[in-house]
């Protein structure tokens, strides 16, 4: 590893908000993850890298227990969630955020109505209350006065930040992004880095990025896991990890091919 140093959070190994131990997950005849340890800390923002279809997702969607591993645990606080069951896991994927790479907006909804869906779903929430909410998330994110609007108005970049208020309405303790600079131009992937690094300390959230961009991943991360061939092959601060020698880590990080790469 490099020497590179970087500054860092001071994070309590002793509060781990996830914790993933030994998880397997087979799809089809495809062995995605062959055993995943990762501890993700509280208050922390853990980026995800790797190859493409190597399992980034997949990890995520356990984290969330949208799927159950097919071995080890999923530990989300002292809840082990691959024990639970629906019902259970209910009120904890309440205290869970997501901004899908598309955005996944309601196209029937206008900004406004997009961004209280989570309150209004939660119930117990006076509509007044709601709307100040919805006010207060959408000035987060830079988008005042904003809420009359149909996501068909907004460009890319201004629907994953609707997206991203959406997720964030609720102060969820977990934020999970997939790809969240996906599609954008450098200018806005820089402002969606920002807005992530803000809600994270405004709101006292932990935050696990999955990402391709080498930029978003220095700017964002306190700590860079690399997910390869179905395990985690390091987790280290950002500066080490972008000035890595291991030539499996440089080689991703650079984006540079070998043999094995080859498309004929």
């Amino acid at each position: 590893m490099s020497n590179v140093e970087t500054p860092a959070k001071q994070l309590d190994p002793a509060k781990a908000l996830v914790r993933l131990v030994g998880v397997e997950k087979k799809l089809g005849r495809q062995k995605v993850l062959k055993g995943v340890n990762l501890e993700i800390h509280e208050g922390e923002r853990m980026v995800i890298i790797g190859r493409s279809g190597g399992g980034k997702s997949v990890l995520l969607k356990h984290i969330i227990a949208l799927m159950q591993p097919d071995a080890g645990e999923v530990w989300f606080r002292d809840h082990n969630l691959a024990q639970m069951g629906e019902e259970e896991l209910v009120p904890l994927r309440r205290d869970t955020g997501m901004l899908f790479q598309n955005g996944a907006l309601f196209d029937s909804l206008s900004v406004g109505e997009n961004v209280a869906f989570p309150l209004r779903e939660k119930g117990g929430i006076s509509e007044k209350d709601i709307q100040s909410e919805v006010q207060r998330a959408l000035k987060i994110v830079d988008l005042p006065n904003q809420s009359h609007k149909w996501p068909s108005e907004l460009s890319g970049g201004m629907r994953k930040r609707v997206a991203l208020a959406r997720a964030a309405i609720a102060k969820p303790a977990l934020m999970l992004y997939d790809e969240p600079t996906s599609g954008l131009d450098p200018v806005v992937s820089d402002s969606i880095n920002k807005l992530m690094v803000r809600l994270g300390d405004e709101l006292k959230m932990t935050s696990v990025i999955v990402t391709h961009d080498m930029v978003s991943a220095r700017e964002v991360g306190d700590r860079i896991a690399m997910l390869y061939e179905g395990q985690i092959y390091c987790v280290e601060e950002p500066g080490v990890v972008l000035g890595s020698q291991d030539p499996i880590i440089h080689r991703f990080v650079n984006g540079i091919s070998d043999a094995s790469d080859a498309i004929f």
